[in-house]
């Protein structure tokens, strides 16, 4: 999934001349440091920010905490009063679940190779015994 930084740029750009604030108002409201909130609003360095960084600036610009992400991913941001979903939680509720399975898994296939061996078991009895009437 590609990264729109410029976009978020702009949104900010856009955000910060309505409400009338300054770059370091803004470091100050997100308790972001005022390098990186420069770097983001001119869009000077393209790198993985962290979540909180950007939930940060967007609930200081008075947005959904999740709405610079969405500008970001290139998706409609949420309403102010929209629920916050905590991605995180969900990751490893998703996760937590696919551990689940691979367990599942590794017991049916645990399952499988002893059956497997009882069966050449079988089979190699029943060699045995057709070389023996040879």
């Amino acid at each position: 999934m590609s990264e729109d930084w410029a976009a978020v740029a702009k949104a900010i750009n856009q955000r910060v001349d309505e409400l009338g604030l300054r770059q370091k108002e803004l470091a100050e409201r997100s308790h972001v440091s005022l390098a990186i909130v420069r770097e983001i609003q001119h869009n000077l360095v393209e790198r993985r920010r962290s979540p909180r960084t950007l939930e940060s600036l967007s609930t200081a610009l008075g947005w959904h905490p999740l709405h610079l992400d969405a500008v970001l991913r290139g998706r409609t941001p949420p309403e102010v009063g929209d629920p916050v979903v905590d991605l995180a939680d969900t990751l490893w509720t998703r996760m937590d679940r696919v551990e689940e399975r691979l367990e599942d898994i590794t017991d049916r296939l645990d399952a499988l190779k002893s059956d497997v061996a009882s069966v050449m078991g079988q089979l190699a009895e029943v060699a045995k015994h057709v070389r023996g009437r040879r």
